[in-house]
């Protein structure tokens, strides 16, 4: 579970910072918490309207360190963060993006020696 929380305060710490890498690990644990948070305000929005705003609030609040850490994973597989762009793509760019996203470490590369988390 701390692996999960902090792999959370690091995406939201390092929300601007578009260089260096992300671990796949630190990546998808990320994902799985904003996941889990999208869905109990999705579930709490149906009970109240307050939870629908709050839903949309973070929605927004979560959109650049999303952006930020899968630039960062983009650079750990060796590719360019402008590939995040695939995913305007219908379909097939979601699907290219989660291909590379679930590769491993690409070793020493132009971003850096290895993931900073």
């Amino acid at each position: 579970m701390e692996q999960f929380i902090t792999a959370y305060k690091t995406a939201f710490t390092r929300y601007v910072d578009f260089s260096g890498r992300t671990s796949v690990g630190g990546f998808w644990r990320f994902i799985a918490v904003n996941f889990i948070v999208f869905v109990v305000l999705g579930i709490l929005s149906n009970v109240s309207s307050v939870f629908l705003i709050l839903y949309f609030v973070y929605a927004v609040a979560v959109l650049l360190p999303g952006l930020a850490i899968a630039v960062r994973r983009l650079h750990d597989t060796g590719k360019s963060g402008w590939m995040v762009l695939l995913g305007l793509i219908p379909l097939v760019g979601i699907i290219l993006l989660i291909v590379f996203y679930v590769q491993p470490s690409d070793g020493p590369n132009d971003y850096g020696h290895g993931p900073q988390d």
